[in-house]
C-alpha cells in the first residue's frame, strides 16, 4: 500500500509540474517549455534509470524545445513577412518584440505591431496602410507562434509519458 501512495505521490507532483509547463506556454513569465523538460527530469531522478524517462525521450523533448523557441522569437517578423511587409518591417517586428518583453502581457501584441508599423514607416518609407497591414501581419505571427508553443507543449507531454509507459 506505501509503495502505492509512493507512485501515486511521485506522478502526482510531476502531473502538476507538467500542467505548470503548458500554462507557462501561455503565459509568458513561465518558461513553459523549460518546466515541462524540467518535470520530466526531476521525475527521472525520483524514479531511477529503469523507470524514467531515457536518453531518446530527452533528446526528442530538447529538439522540441529548441525548435519551438527559435519559431516563437521568429514568429512576429515572419507575419510581417507574409502580410507583405519588408525586411524592415520584419526586423521592427523582432524589436518590438523583445522591448515588449517588458510590457507584459500586453506588449508581447502591441510591440512586434508598433515595431513593424514603424520601421515600415521610418525605414522603408511604406504607405500607412502597408505599414498597418505589415503591422498586423506581425501580430498575427506572434499568435501562431503562440499557438505553435500550445502545440509542442502538448507534444512534448505525450513524449515524456509515451517514453515513461510504453517504450
Amino acid at each position: 500500500m506505501a509503495e502505492i501512495l509512493k507512485d501515486g505521490g511521485i506522478w502526482l507532483v510531476t502531473a502538476v509540474i507538467l500542467l505548470i509547463g503548458l500554462a507557462g506556454c501561455v503565459i509568458p513569465v513561465l518558461p513553459g517549455h523549460l518546466i515541462i523538460l524540467a518535470g520530466a527530469v526531476c521525475y527521472r531522478l525520483v524514479v531511477g534509470q529503469s523507470a524514467g524517462i531515457g536518453w531518446w525521450g530527452f533528446s526528442i523533448l530538447v529538439l522540441l524545445m529548441a525548435v519551438s523557441q527559435a519559431f516563437e522569437i521568429m514568429s512576429g517578423s515572419l507575419g510581417a513577412k507574409w502580410f507583405g511587409g519588408s525586411r524592415w518591417g520584419a526586423v521592427g517586428a523582432l524589436v518590438g518584440g523583445i522591448v515588449g518583453l517588458f510590457f507584459l502581457p500586453f506588449g508581447l501584441l502591441v510591440g512586434p505591431l508598433v515595431g513593424a508599423f514603424g520601421f515600415e514607416k521610418l525605414f522603408a518609407k511604406m504607405k500607412t496602410r502597408e505599414s498597418a497591414v505589415s503591422g498586423v501581419g506581425s501580430v498575427v505571427g506572434t499568435l501562431a507562434g503562440m499557438g505553435f508553443k500550445i502545440v509542442v507543449g502538448v507534444l512534448m507531454i505525450a513524449v515524456f509519458l509515451l517514453d515513461v509507459l510504453v517504450w
